[in-house]
């Protein structure tokens, strides 16, 4: 009966003007709860279609983040052609310790990837990110994992990237105040080889590119900057790109240009309050100084993804104080505007935030973020074509 209760109900106009003139399918979305309100905390989705068309979701669950030891990574499907989402199973446990942020994948051999931090010591400057791989995934319940593994890496010129990089950021007035009651400390870990190769996590999906390179995003609170871990042989082998450094800098969801350019667009974590934005020119081995786009960040995830038709969607909390609103905007320019706001979610109260998106086979977006209510927590799912945006 909840499921039935849970489930809204689709709404579809007339076709729109703009964005929606180039797409086959009207102004269209719907969207409902993944499981019911929870007690316990529930945060930071995945999301992947799978090639028979079912839905997975992954997220981790438990009585607390870092410090709380009984926090698992959790899955659940949505069959193809249902509206419901079935019971929730577990995707991966690390007995002791808490699991974190999680992020679904795909691979071009139609693996199916899951990653996550495994939180050694209750900090998230311990974590050290695993990943499990499935070719046995579309059944009911649980993939069969066929391989589990580390990102271990040792992060390309990363000492001297930084610290030139500090001291570009002490001399700009927006970020001095903050560094400098920080740039002992930071200046100690820099040069210490464990925080460098300890504490890189992920949030936002991986991408593989034409080449066949994997990109998986990950960021670092321990100095609150980015960094890429680099796959050239489907994920046998791992090596890491240079630091993305702007010391506030993090959880990037990464796209690519027709040229080949890779943008990071990034949670601000920092005194900006602003989207940050990087850019790489040889497939995200080497990345250039990060900046801002003119689009507010409150401090809190958000993903993009690039579209069938070459448009860019981004999914961020707009807003630079709370997560009680989140939008959805698109650029037709390949990230140089972007516009065509509409809102997933605009509340008084609550928090909506976290996004993953994707674009399905069929041309719909979806999206899963989470949703925080004082009735408890859950995932929820939206569903809409990109007509609905510029509607």
């Amino acid at each position: 009966m909840w499921r039935a209760l849970l489930v809204a109900v689709m709404f579809v106009g007339p076709l729109s003007v703009g964005v929606g003139r180039a797409n086959a399918e009207p102004p269209a979305h719907g969207a409902e709860l993944v499981f019911p309100f929870h007690a316990q905390h529930n945060h930071a989705p995945g999301v992947v279609e799978c090639p028979n068309g079912d839905l997975l979701v992954s997220w981790y669950r438990g009585s607390g983040e870092r410090k709380a030891d009984d926090v698992a990574v959790y899955g659940a499907r949505r069959k193809k052609g249902e509206a419901t989402w079935g019971e929730p199973f577990l995707l991966a446990d690390t007995p002791g310790f808490p699991d974190g942020n999680t992020c679904l994948f795909i691979d071009k051999k139609q693996r199916l990837w899951v990653f996550w931090p495994l939180i050694l010591a209750n900090s998230w400057e311990s974590c050290l990110t695993q990943y499990r791989i499935s070719e046995n995934y579309q059944q009911a319940g649980q993939p069969v994992w066929a391989w589990q593994g580390s990102l271990a890496l040792i992060p390309k010129d990363f000492e001297p990237r930084m610290i030139g990089a500090l001291d570009a950021a002490l001399k700009k007035e927006a970020q001095s105040p903050r560094l400098t009651k920080w740039e002992a400390e930071i200046r100690v870990a820099i040069k210490d080889k464990l925080s460098q190769r300890l504490g890189w996590q992920p949030r936002c999906k991986p991408t593989q590119l034409p080449s066949g390179r994997i990109v998986v995003p990950l960021y670092s609170d321990t100095y609150s900057v980015s960094l890429m871990a680099l796959s050239d042989d489907d994920g046998a082998t791992w090596h890491a790109s240079t630091p993305l450094v702007g010391f506030g800098n993090i959880q990037p969801a990464v796209l690519r240009r027709d040229n080949g350019t890779l943008v990071a667009y990034m949670r601000e974590n920092g005194p900006l309050q602003k989207i940050r934005v990087c850019e790489s020119a040889d497939e995200g081995e080497t990345w250039g100084p990060v900046g801002t786009i003119d689009l507010p960040n409150p401090g809190s995830g958000l993903d993009a993804a690039r579209l069938a038709n070459g448009h860019w969607l981004m999914v961020y909390n707009d807003t630079e104080d709370g997560r009680n609103s989140l939008a959805v905007s698109i650029s037709t320019d390949e990230g140089q505007t972007w516009k065509l706001t509409k809102h997933l979610e605009h509340q008084p109260t609550g928090s909506y935030h976290y996004p993953c998106v994707i674009q399905a086979a069929d041309g719909r977006v979806h999206c899963v973020y989470s949703f925080f209510t004082d009735a408890g927590k859950s995932m929820k799912h939206a569903e809409f074509t990109e007509a609905w945006v510029g509607e």
